[in-house]
């Protein structure tokens, strides 16, 4: 049944101009970034050459690139999210997943999983930049690879994030404002533990960003993976919990 959710959903994104709209001006605007990155590069190439430990594309072009797309990620999902249960309340349509035989659990993993694949497309197409940097030079594999896996529990959490908000509410421009504070909360709340001893580290700690930016520099840390996991199953969890208390309240 998470199987069947996950490709109805996926099928009913790319049925709607949004998802193309929203993969048009992402690829646009990651082009942009990606010559403007390049264009840098080459211009400092000959004095990269003279020191010692110098960084080459894939610190310069192919994991900038990366931070781009996550920010990219969490400007967009708001309007990636915000139909997900929202739209099937408003239509009426929430009632008949409770009655089929699939439970709340994978109706929630399939909706979620549905998206997630939205989000591959995106992040798949945004890789084929930097690979394209093969043609004339050599990438650092593992720099790269774990660049990339920063993303992906990037975006998995982002997209646990906008699937719950987008239970709370029958109204998609509702879940998709409630989203995009709760992102922008996480993305900020940073600053607002900056020189405030341990209680700012702590603050600094829930920061979705500050877990992502060792990715980008290469550092594979398992609390960093850990973070990401643990926030992305909390809302799943909380996703179903709220459907759960749904489906008694229509009884």
């Amino acid at each position: 049944m998470i199987r069947t959710i996950a490709w109805r959903e996926w099928r009913a994104l790319f049925l709607s101009p949004l998802a193309f709209v929203i993969l048009g001006v992402t690829q646009i605007i990651l082009a942009r970034l990606f010559l403007g990155h390049v264009n840098l590069f080459l211009m400092i190439e000959g004095r990269l050459t003279t020191l010692p430990n110098a960084p080459g594309l894939t610190t310069l072009v192919a994991t900038p690139l990366l931070g781009n797309a996550g920010v990219l990620l969490l400007l967009i999902t708001p309007l990636a999210t915000m139909r997900l249960i929202a739209e099937e309340r408003h239509n009426r349509t929430l009632t008949l997943l409770y009655s089929s035989p699939a439970s709340l659990t994978e109706i929630v993993l399939g909706k979620y999983f549905g998206i997630l694949g939205f989000y591959a497309v995106i992040i798949l197409m945004s890789l084929a930049m930097p690979l394209s940097l093969l043609i004339g030079g050599g990438l650092d594999w593992g720099a790269l690879a774990c660049g990339l896996l920063g993303l992906v529990l990037f975006a998995s959490s982002l997209a646990a994030i906008g699937l719950f908000m987008s239970t709370l509410t029958r109204h998609p421009a509702v879940a998709a404002m409630g989203t995009f504070g709760a992102v922008f909360f996480l993305w900020i709340i940073d600053y607002a533990g900056h020189g405030r001893g341990a209680g700012g580290a702590l603050v600094g700690y829930l920061s979705i960003v500050n877990h992502y930016e060792p990715f980008l520099r290469g550092l594979f840390d398992t609390s960093n993976v850990a973070y990401y996991l643990v926030l992305t199953a909390t809302f799943l969890v909380f996703s179903v919990r709220r459907l759960e208390t749904d489906r008694l309240g229509t009884r």
